[in-house]
């Protein structure tokens, strides 16, 4: 297959002089030319098959590292690992051999191979890194993040190990002369290739087909870990959705809404603020001390002294913001879960505009998810506020200042939802300023691997103390317009994150595996004592309810009750407000 062409470099012989020391470095400068000519000839010949061969075994063996980590991982204390791994080693090589050898020609060899080895590389580093699937809601989020979330991730080790990785097979393949041959030739030999490699894949898939069916039927996340297959496949999936929805209007939801009666004898407007909260987990909430839950550090000292109804027990819709965000103000909700209906259909936040109410989203974070699409927008101006922001990034804070004019317009009925950037990681050290460095040491880095463990969950819990002073800022706001509105906020987290917890960190990981957490996440309310009233909700009832399990499901439903916007899509018994309003 391969074929070395290297020009003749003659045998140096040494002078007489070259024991001086001037002698040896003219030894040393000629030996490095020497070298550095027989590098710049190195040019091997190599047939497109050799190359698709090589190529396919380097992505099986050494780009699916965490893929083989999780297979065996899974597969427990089960015997013939040996074997059944070669197997699948052969199936992955040729499957990729067959896949690609279609599509190379002398135009597309190099670009197609080099694309796929960077690809590889990266989604190998990510996998073993960070424990990231590569599913079609991860990949969703990898074309929604912004600049400066994708900069965070980009850390001088993620460098270091793709470079390492990757820049071998690109040099081999950057040098390499790949044979020609004539078209009808090319075109049989290609297909021979194709077919062969099927015909392998299949025997050696064959031959561990019973243990492996049983595998993926009980783990299909493990195919989301396979490289460059998994990343690519999530990719044309998400695009290919994306083009389908773009073509079809959003599906009407709740048109028939309207104000209750409780609207009629208001004597105030109302100003209700539901506040998106980012990445942050029950397991660390100070408020969910003593419900099966045990912080190492009080993360809510102000909303502790605010007279606030915690809910200790509420589980996420999802483990990334691209899936959690558009399910929570959703219909369908996790029970019913069904991204398309999700994606294609109207949010709360229209059913809200169909009773009349204006509604406001104000983003500190990479957007709604498509939640405020002809919803009224904004985000935080870095240029008018230099104390909260560094450019390219706002503190939450910023929420609260940006929101000043539409909290102080007292004309009419608002409801204002605000996005935090809250813990998203991996830079948790840049989501709180200076004053809230209460627990040390912390990770000042975003490459976590650099730090300790104790240092991560330091850095992450100042950023959660952080969450709590902005919302208790925003209750303490809401409260010097009590005159004025009967206000009420509403605060839950979009999904969890890890913290080390079995090696894993950050989120995203699919749902029928994600830890508790990921999926289990703050949420409270605060009602003033008009809104209450006017709404006739028993706060001491509500306290007591809860402590009931709770869920993303419930946020729809309980706004609409809450509210007092009567639609035939509002379902009272997901409403958790319900039992305690007369």
């Amino acid at each position: 297959m391969f074929k070395l062409r290297l020009s003749h470099v003659p045998p140096f012989a040494p002078s007489a002089g070259a024991s001086t020391p001037v002698g040896r470095r003219a030894l040393g400068a000629s030996a490095f030319a020497a070298a550095w000519s027989g590098a710049r000839s190195w040019r091997p010949e190599v047939s497109g098959e050799g190359l698709l061969v090589g190529l396919g075994l380097y992505f099986a063996l050494a780009c699916n590292t965490p893929f083989w980590r999780a297979l065996l991982a899974s597969r427990g204390g089960e015997g013939g690992g040996l074997f059944y791994v070669l197997a699948l080693g052969v199936a992955l090589a040729a499957l990729n051999v067959a896949l690609l050898a279609p599509l190379l020609n002398r135009w597309t060899t190099k670009p197609l191979l080099g694309g796929l080895i960077l690809v590889a590389a990266v989604s190998s580093y990510y996998a073993g890194h960070f424990g990231v699937y590569f599913d079609p809601s991860m990949l969703r989020n990898v074309l929604r993040t912004d600049l400066a979330e994708a900069r965070e991730l980009l850390t001088p080790g993620f460098f270091l190990q793709v470079s390492a990785l990757a820049l071998p097979p690109l040099v081999f393949l950057a040098r390499a002369r790949v044979r020609r041959r004539p078209l009808r030739r090319a075109l049989a030999i290609r297909a021979a290739a194709a077919v062969l490699a099927l015909l392998v894949a299949v025997a050696a898939l064959g031959s561990v087909f019973k243990d492996f069916s049983g595998q993926m039927r009980n783990h299909k996340e493990l195919r989301y870990l396979i490289t460059p297959a998994a990343p690519l496949w999530s990719l044309a999936r998400v695009l290919s959705r994306d083009a389908q929805a773009a073509n079809q209007p959003r599906r009407p939801v709740g048109a028939d809404a309207r104000l209750g009666a409780s609207w009629a004898a208001a004597k105030k407007p109302t100003l209700f603020v539901i506040v998106v909260g980012e990445t942050a987990r029950a397991a660390n909430w100070g408020l969910d001390r003593g419900a099966g839950q045990s912080p190492a550090h009080d993360t809510t000292p102000e909303l502790a002294r605010r007279a606030v109804i915690n809910f200790p027990d509420v589980t996420s819709c999802g483990t990334n913001t691209e899936v959690s965000v558009p399910c929570m103000f959703s219909l369908q909700g996790r029970r019913n879960y069904d991204e398309d209906a999700i994606r294609g259909s109207e949010s709360l936040l229209d059913v809200l505009r169909h009773a009349g109410l204006r509604v406001v989203w104000n983003d500190n974070q990479s957007g709604c998810k498509g939640v405020c699409a002809g919803v009224e927008s904004l985000r935080p101006d870095p240029a008018a506020l230099p104390a909260l922001c560094d450019g390219e990034r706002c503190l939450d804070e910023a929420l609260l200042e940006s929101s000043r004019a539409l909290l102080r317009d007292p004309q009419g009925n608002l409801v204002l939802v605000l996005h935090q950037l809250g813990n998203h990681g991996p830079a948790y050290f840049r989501r709180y300023p200076e004053a809230f460095r209460r627990f040390t040491p912390t990770c000042d880095d975003e490459d976590l691997s650099k730090c300790t463990r104790e240092q991560v969950v330091n850095s992450y819990d100042n950023a959660l103390s952080y969450t709590d002073h902005v919302l208790a800022r925003g209750i303490d706001l809401l409260k010097e317009l009590e005159p004025r509105y009967d206000a009420a906020l509403l605060y839950v987290s979009d999904h969890g994150e890890s913290l080390g917890e079995n090696g894993l960190y950050l989120h995203g990981l699919p749902y029928s595996i994600a830890p508790a957490e990921q999926t289990r996440v703050p949420m409270l309310m605060w009602l003033s004592s008009g809104f209450a009233a006017r709404n006739r909700v028993d706060a001491a009832c509500l306290r007591g309810q809860a402590a009931r399990p709770a869920s993303h499901d419930n946020l729809f439903h309980t706004v609409l009750g809450l509210l007092d916007v009567r639609t035939a899509v509002r379902d009272d018994a997901l409403d958790l407000t319900a039992p305690c309003r007369s």
